[in-house]
């Protein structure tokens, strides 16, 4: 109730309206208590000033999403806040900790995704916007964390979306558990095939299903929804055969409701009424499998058994009505309680579990027209839930008011304990006098209301009508509802009629005659009467127990309006609905407590204006308010410690002040602008005055002005008459001269053409025919010539196609494996020469472009050059007219007969100078076409460049594409031989290598029996000429490698370092491997051993310094590996070069010893001389080597990911601080004083600057440890997509932080990143700051003014065009501005917004306005390779470790030694030790030690080859041999010359 003394002329306030229920108007007019109120419909309503509700005008304008922070909690305040978000799709909303659902009637599927889940898991209440997922998650908490058991109470009518509320309720609940649903495939055939099986029609033709008249749901498709049936109950464990039986029921049940009798012909009898209904009695009766005619008796029969005999009686068509519903209801019952049992089997509850969650969805509230046994009993549950919500809702009312510590006394409110007692009290309630009622076998529905009558006179919830004798009212919470009495007996009564139990019992389907077992015949006689209501009575009563030992929350559906459809909201419906969900109630209670509630901040910001001299003391928050309130003079408030609770009509008290200050502010302003005003327009008349009088003078001059240059023109105009005269007649005489010369020069050209025309035709015909003979003689020899060739090539493909069948047989297993290589390389190869001729087609449309532009320049130039030319020659003209003319110009009088003459000498004049103004538009356009033309030709050319740019990538990428490829092979081939020699086949072929000798020109060449072998081959088995002696030097040799090995595990589990910013352990790693040439061993431990070393190390998975070490070693080893190994068969190298770098070593070697004794200084390993990285050769590497390969590729993936992943845990709990910016004290920031703002200001950014000093000391971790800028660029751009995810993500689901305010101090912690990517320079950083896009642009959205103004194609295009339209729309309903009390865009611009949403949902676009994070690994092994410098490893020193253990000679480098002392002696007879050393294990491993060559005999070239290196050569001038010169038939050989 509004309080009156708030209520004054211009206030805004809510009236009741008969069709809106409530509009908002202003009052104009206030006599007593009469109000005229003018409505925002154009009417003036009159009404009584206590009906009256004060409007909060500066209510935000998309609402609250939680109704206590209302500054006016009331029916019209609670209305159109509900309105104004069902209007942006805002479905939910927060009374408190209720939550209100209005459905939408459409499919919001970006409520709901996978990604709304995850963002309300875990997140405090109320911290997001209102959403179901929230209310199951805090149950989910409180029960995980507190133990308690909770339950979710979902009510509302038919059609509110209690059903679809509960499925999300349970599909969150799933998620938490680890569940998930997957929904797939079409189902329209199999719905067709189904309702032919069951012979249903369309939902209008069955009585059951016409009643609504709704049959179809804007966004719901049924067959889906079928489908998802289906899918649930084979999840539940319901087998085919049981939900073919369901739906079989349930379509008999559908059939069975169209039976409609008639009266038959003996009274009181009846019969089916028509065809129509003998068919759907027969369809039920096929479906349920019983007999029709039993059917049919079972429905119009009755048989009474008496002691004397059996008695059938028919009933009449209202009766037989009546038990053809019954045994519906019973059918379905029945069905329902076996579908539900199914469920709760397959589900399962685990019996000691101590807590559970459960969730009630219940029927709301109802009241018909006619309302009968089933509207009582729902009635009387809500009844009683409604008393639970009362005490609940008390409950939290007094939660709030301890928590903040303040006084409060016993609230009273409305308790429906009587209309309960009424219902259910014993023996006196309607229940027991109905159940008493049943067990009297004479008892009517006309004796049970008597009986109510009688027993209820004098209860104030009971009402007898007037005209109705069976009929009572019941004054319920949600208020009066009349019940008929005629059927509460028969509903009552629970008990099935024997026939149809009989008939049913006998079906031959086992799932119906299952769902009516059998009673035993003592059972059956012993049983007693009970009825439906006390049964429901004691199960309402178990549920409440249950609710009162849980937790409860409530959730309140709502149905916008009965027509079903979206985007309409009628205000009786709704006002109605809260009303019977207790809405309504709950804010009652509010109201009679403190309805309204302000934090501190809140209420400084509003009511601040009416004490201006609090602001500017030093005061708290707190204080500060109570000197406010007590200025006002308010008494009944309460202070506590975070808010302020006002009683009712205190709000609009202090709203009336505000007003009353704002207004005579208002005032002050205005007259100032008064002033202004007038001051503006004299001023503005004064200036007019002295350009009036200006503008009157220059009249004046003008006129006289005229006048003199009249005189002037009429002299000149009698100059120019007489010139014109004169130069008529000389050009007469010239034209004819001109033209008698023109025609006879003409007819003597015309003879001279004739002639020169009939030669040229007569040489044509010559030359065609001639050419015609040697055609002809030239095509009959060269069709001889394809004869004869085809002939021969025939001969020859048959002797091949005999020689390739031979040799097809004895290469028939390796022909496979050769085919789909040959595949797979004609399949890239042509891949190639498609990208070449890409590249060849588009340099060849750039060719065309350019020459087509180049010539339309000319053309363009040669038009503006020959303009141009005629200019200058009428000028030239113009000037020799003007030289010819006389000087001195005589007067002569003008007589009146030559006026004629003088006119058309003007329109001469005229006319020449339209001539001239129109050679001068020409030229104009002339030079504009060539400007044009010259800015098109830049543009084309500036495009050829971008063409060419792209051609040359395309060309890099192609190369490396190839080079890819032919690694890939290698690689899969060296595998495929490993896998290959891993098989029992494998063994056998590898066992049997040691005993044969391939017969091949390299080897020898079997003899008459005898092997002749080159003496460079040599057999693998021992020769027993060696002495057993040597088996001990080769023991030592492998104990000595296997000790160098445990040395190099040692010294790399320490931290080497770092030499000159390359990694001391990667290239030790790199020179031993290829020291000891591990890449070309078939078996060795020495890369396990690595790779367990490598993965100890980074166990610690929090010490960032050992990842980023490790990161920096394991990218160079790969950088390594990457330039050295090679697959084997795919070596670039020939023969020849190998032959020749293994030759002639100890030639080089000695050679170089004696040239010099500074070439000691070359790094020796293995025998190769090893310099910078490109120097490097590669080495065919081994199954063993590439498994290492890829191991360290996983690994350095791994430690990637870790040191990404260690970087988002330390910056998450910043970013939750981040997207809000923290309230600071409204007093503080009015003080005025420059160093506490900047002291604040400092606090704002401080956790920004948390993170600004995070990611910098990551950077300097990792520059520490000498991380590739490549990978150090990539960690960054994946954190900052990170933070631009949390951030966004954050932005779109707290409606406080879209807010003017806060989006200035996200910006100012953007320019904090943004300031810190310029610190840590592009090199580390690159592109991370592109990242932030998303948040960036949304930020600059909520910053910026005058959003009204800004159309859609703007904020799309300009302001925002990364967002899609959902998160622009997003955005604008939930920007709120709390700084400057602007408004978000225009309603046309969310209108055309929600319009292009809803075509996006039809074309299947994604509607989730949620980003993702990507926590891929962004690069690989090629990216690594080539981002990274080249390094030169020789001169990295070896630890010392290494440096004293002569194994590891070949590690010291030459600069060492000679610091040493060691001479180039004592270094060559080292590096020859060595070798011996490496020569011994090269036979080890199986390595080859001949040390001859082998002579090449094949061919070194391919016609390619040869193609390419020839030059191009002319044939046309190759003179033919005179034989041949001289035959007739080779005219066509000979050369240009003749």
């Amino acid at each position: 109730m509004a309080t009156t003394v708030n209520i004054i002329v211009g206030s805004h306030v809510w009236v009741e309206d008969p069709v809106l229920a409530w509009i908002d108007g202003e009052v104009t007019r206030i006599n007593g208590q009469d109000v005229h109120v003018h409505s925002s419909n154009g009417k003036t309503v009159v009404t009584k000033i206590s009906k009256l509700f004060p409007k909060d005008t500066e209510a935000p304008p998309g609402g609250v999403d939680d109704m206590t922070k209302l500054s006016y909690l009331h029916e019209p305040g609670v209305l159109q806040n509900l309105a104004t978000r069902y209007e942006l799709n805002e479905i939910y909303t927060y009374t408190g900790n209720i939550l209100i659902a209005v459905n939408p009637f459409q499919r919001l599927p970006h409520l709901y995704g996978t990604h709304m889940m995850e963002q309300y898991k875990g997140a405090a209440f109320g911290e997001l916007s209102p959403h179901v997922f929230a209310v199951a998650d805090v149950a989910y908490r409180e029960m995980i964390n507190e133990g308690k058991s909770n339950s979710i109470l979902v009510s509302g009518e038919s059609g509110a979306g209690k059903t679809e509320t509960t499925k999300m309720l349970m599909r969150y609940l799933a998620h938490l558990g680890g569940r998930s649903g997957v929904e797939g495939r079409t189902v329209e055939q199999q719905v067709l095939e189904d309702r032919e099986k069951y012979k249903l029609g369309s939902p209008k033709s069955f009585h059951y299903l016409n009643q609504s008249h709704c049959y179809e749901l804007d966004g719901v498709d049924d067959a889906h929804e079928y489908l998802a049936t289906r899918r649930a109950m084979d999840i539940v464990g319901i087998s085919e055969e049981e939900q073919e039986a369901i739906f079989r029921v349930v379509a008999a049940v559908l059939h069975l409701g169209n039976i409609e009798f008639a009266k038959g012909k003996e009274i009181d009898s009846s019969m089916i009424k028509d065809e129509k209904s003998r068919f759907h009695l027969n369809t039920t009766a096929e479906l349920l499998k019983c007999n029709a005619k039993s059917l049919e008796d079972a429905l119009i029969k009755r048989v009474m058994v008496t002691p004397e005999e059996v008695i059938t009686r028919t009933l009449d068509p209202e009766a037989a009505l009546g038990s053809r519903d019954a045994l519906a209801k019973t059918m379905y019952s029945r069905l329902f309680d076996w579908i539900v049992e199914k469920i709760n089997i397959s589900i399962g509850q685990d019996p000691n579990s101590k807590s559970l969650i459960g969730v009630l969805d219940i029927y709301g509230f109802e009241s018909f027209e006619h309302n009968s046994f089933e509207q009582f009993c729902i009635n009387f549950t809500n009844e009683k839930l409604q008393q639970h919500f009362n005490q609940h809702v008390f409950k939290m009312e007094q939660e709030e008011y301890e928590k903040e510590q303040i006084n409060w006394s016993y609230i009273e409110f409305v308790d429906n304990q009587d209309v309960l007692d009424l219902i259910e009290k014993k023996p006196g309630g309607i229940i027991a006098l109905l159940d008493e009622a049943c067990m009297f076998p004479k008892s009517t529905h006309e004796t049970f209301a008597q009986k109510l009558y009688q027993t209820f006179a004098n209860h104030k919830r009971f009402i007898k009508p007037k005209l109705s004798r069976t009929s009572f009212t019941i004054s319920h919470y949600a208020g009066e509802v009349n019940y008929l009495a005629d059927l509460f007996l028969d509903k009552n009564k629970d008990y099935v009629v024997a026939e149809h139990l009989d008939l049913l019992t006998a079906s031959t389907c086992s799932f119906v005659a299952g769902l009516f077992p059998q009673l035993p015949e003592e059972s059956s006689k012993s049983s007693k009467f009970s009825s439906i209501g006390s049964r429901f009575k004691l199960q309402l009563q178990s549920l409440m127990e249950t609710l009162n030992s849980t937790e409860p929350h409530y959730i309140r559906c709502v149905k916008p309006n009965n027509v079903l459809k979206p985007a309409i909201f009628e205000n009786l419906n709704i006002i109605q609905q809260l009303r019977c969900g207790g809405v309504l109630e709950a804010i009652r209670i509010s109201c009679a407590g403190y309805p309204t509630r302000r934090t501190f901040y809140e209420f400084l910001l509003r009511f601040g204006v009416l004490a201006p001299e609090v602001l500017e003391g030093n005061y708290d928050d707190k204080l500060a308010c109570q000197m406010i309130l007590d200025k006002m003079g308010l008494n009944g408030y309460q202070i506590g410690k975070t808010k302020v609770f006002l009683r009712a009509g205190q709000m609009a008290e202090l709203d009336a002040r505000r007003a009353e200050v704002l207004g005579n502010a208002a005032k002050i302003i205005q007259r100032k602008i008064r002033t202004y005003i007038a001051r503006k327009e004299f001023i503005s008349l004064r200036q007019a005055a002295i350009q009036l009088q200006s503008c009157w003078r220059v009249m004046l001059a003008c006129k006289l002005f005229e006048q003199l240059r009249r005189e002037a023109a009429a002299l000149k105009i009698q100059k120019n008459f007489r010139c014109f005269v004169d130069r008529k007649s000389y050009l007469i005489v010239r034209l004819s001269a001109i033209t008698l010369q023109t025609g006879m020069r003409a007819m003597t050209a015309r003879n001279e053409f004739r002639y020169r025309k009939q030669t040229k035709a007569a040489i044509k015909i010559q030359a065609y025919l001639r050419c015609h003979k040697a055609y002809s003689y030239y095509k009959s020899l060269q069709r001889a010539a394809l004869i004869t060739q085809c002939g021969w090539r025939q001969r020859v493909a048959r002797r091949e196609l005999r020689n390739l069948r031979m040799a097809a047989r004895e290469t028939g297993a390796l022909k496979e494996a050769k085919d789909k290589l040959e595949k797979r390389v004609e399949e890239l190869t042509w891949r190639l020469q498609f990208e070449k001729q890409l590249r060849t087609n588009l340099e060849e449309a750039k060719a065309q472009e350019v020459t087509k532009l180049q010539e339309a320049l000319h053309a363009m130039q040669t038009q503006v050059e020959e303009a141009n030319s005629r200019v200058i020659k009428e000028q030239e003209a113009a000037r020799k007219a003007i030289e010819e003319a006389p000087p001195v110009i005589k007067e002569t009088p003008v007589m009146v007969q030559d006026t004629a003459k003088v006119d058309a000498l003007t329109a001469d004049v005229e006319s020449l100078k339209n001539l001239l103004l129109s050679e001068k538009q020409a030229t104009d356009e002339a030079r504009k076409l060539s400007t044009d033309a010259e800015i098109r030709s830049t543009e084309l050319v500036r495009k050829l460049e971008d063409a060419e740019h792209k051609v040359d990538q395309l060309q890099d990428s192609v190369q490396r594409l190839e080079e890819k490829l032919s690694n890939t092979e290698s690689e899969n081939q060296v595998l495929r031989q490993r896998a290959l020699t891993m098989s029992p086949t494998g063994k056998t072929l590898s066992a049997r290598k040691t005993m044969i000798i391939q017969r091949t020109p390299e080897n020898g060449k079997v003899l008459n029996g005898e092997t002749k072998l080159s003496p460079d081959v040599t057999l693998a088995v021992p020769s027993p000429r060696e002495p057993e002696s040597e088996e001990n030097p080769q023991k030592f040799l492998n104990e000595k490698q296997q000790e160098n090995q445990d040395l190099l595990i040692k010294c790399i589990t320490q931290d080497l370092g770092f030499s000159g910013g390359k990694p001391v352990a990667a290239c030790v790693i790199y020179k031993c491997l290829l020291h000891w040439r591990s890449f070309e061993v078939e078996r060795t431990s020495v890369f396990d051993r690595i790779i367990q070393t490598i993965s100890s190390a980074i166990e610690v998975q929090d010490n960032n310094h050992v990842l980023a070490y490790w990161v920096c070693n394991t990218s160079t080893l790969l950088m390594l590996l990457q330039h050295t190994l090679k697959a084997s068969g795919a070596a670039s190298l020939t023969p020849q070069r190998r032959r020749s770098s293994s030759a002639s070593l100890f030639g080089r070697m000695s050679q170089g010893l004696r040239a010099s004794p500074q070439s000691v200084e070359i790094s020796f390993l293995n025998g190769r001389v090893l310099g910078r990285l490109d120097e490097l050769r590669q080495v065919e590497a081994k199954y063993p080597a590439l498994l290492f390969k890829q191991q360290l590729t996983a690994f350095l993936e791994k430690i990637y990911g870790m040191i990404r992943d260690n970087l988002k845990k330390e910056i998450s709990p910043l970013l939750g601080l981040c997207i809000q910016a923290p309230r600071t004290s409204r007093v503080g920031l009015a003080k005025g004083r420059s160093q506490a703002n900047a002291v604040a200001q400092q606090a704002l950014i401080a956790h920004w600057q948390s993170i600004v000093k995070s990611l910098n000391n990551y950077l300097k971790t990792m520059n520490a440890n000498y991380v590739p800028p490549f990978l150090v660029r990539k960690v960054f751009t994946q954190i900052f997509s990170f933070i631009n995810v949390q951030l966004f993500n954050s932005l779109l689901l707290r409606r406080e932080c879209c807010s003017f305010s806060n989006g200035e101090y996200v910006k100012a912690g953007l320019a904090e990143l943004e300031q810190w990517c310029c610190y840590a320079t592009e090199e580390y950083v690159g592109s991370a700051w592109d990242e932030l896009k998303h948040i960036r642009q949304a930020v600059g959205f909520l910053v910026i003014h005058q959003k009204p103004k800004k159309t859609l194609n703007e904020i799309m295009n300009e302001l925002c065009p990364v967002l899609s339209i959902q998160q622009l729309y997003r955005i604008s309903t939930m920007y709120w501005d709390d700084k400057y009390g602007t408004h978000s865009v225009s309603s046309d611009v969310i209108s055309s917004m929600r319009v292009q949403m809803t075509e996006d949902s039809n074309n299947a676009v994604s509607s989730s306005f949620l980003l993702d994070d990507d926590s891929s690994i962004p690069f690989s092994v090629d990216d690594i390779s080539k981002s990274m410098q080249q390094i030169d490893i020789a001169d990295v020193e070896p630890p010392p470790l290494i440096r004293e253990n002569s194994g590891f000679s070949i590690q010291i480098s030459p600069a060492s030694l000679q610091h040493k002392g060691i001479h180039s002696e004592a270094v060559l007879l080292l590096v020859i030790s060595s070798m011996r050393v490496q020569m011994t294990e090269d036979s080890n491993n199986a390595v080859s030690s001949s040390f001859l060559l082998d002579d090449d005999s094949s061919i070194p070239f391919s016609v390619d080859d040869i193609s390419k290196s020839m030059q191009q050569i002319d044939i046309a001038d190759v003179e033919p041999p005179p034989l041949i010169r001289e035959n007739s038939g080779f005219v066509f050989l000979h050369g240009r010359s003749e």
